[in-house]
């Protein structure tokens, strides 16, 4: 990450907001700014690849017959368009190991490092799910999210209350999905 251009930028950015970059409350505004975005988008310097490499530690279970839920996993990320903060993120994955069963705590690991990217909530989604297919193995997966975007909350709209919610199945969980749907639908 080009910390020292971020900086550059960040005074900039004070300056064209009619303030002055060398007043007290803001003289070390830009390096504090670099300081959080180098961890707050840490994820983009990880491909998906990467990451399942890095936080893919899986052990060998017979669990076939198992589905694996992890729920409730707090996160944030920030959008795309505004770079706005998407916040009170619950992510919620289940797989079936398929003889690979990845450590709990990975869960977590991959994805908070998916949330450190800019990016939108439909491809924190899917990029989970393929962290966990590239370190399991396994094609089913399924990944829900539901957040507040600050886009939506703070600006615009300005509605404190709508929360999005997102989902990502794959393999078995996705068969399941659309045969729920095309029946619901007939």
């Amino acid at each position: 990450m080009k910390t020292k251009k971020i900086e550059q930028l960040v005074r900039q950015l004070l300056e064209a907001l009619n303030d002055n970059p060398d007043r007290e409350g803001l003289r070390d505004t830009p390096r504090r700014v670099a300081k959080y975005y180098a961890e707050m988008f840490e994820g983009q310097n990880y491909t998906n690849a990467q990451l399942a490499k890095k936080f893919g530690k899986c052990f060998k279970q017979d669990a076939d017959s198992q589905i694996v839920s992890v729920d409730d996993i707090t996160i944030f990320s920030h959008c795309e368009h505004h770079l706005a903060l998407m916040y009170d993120m619950k992510v919620s994955i289940r797989y079936i190991p398929h003889g690979k069963v990845l450590g709990l705590s990975k869960f977590a690991r991959i994805s908070e490092m998916v949330g450190k990217r800019l990016q939108l909530q439909e491809k924190i989604g899917s990029d989970i799910a393929e962290v966990i297919m590239l370190a399991t193995g396994s094609k089913d997966v399924e990944v829900r999210i539901e957040a507040k975007h600050a886009c939506v909350t703070a600006r615009g709209a300005k509605n404190c209350n709508m929360v999005t919610r997102t989902l990502f199945s794959s393999g078995a969980f996705k068969t399941h999905l659309t045969s729920n749907v095309t029946e619901s639908i007939s």
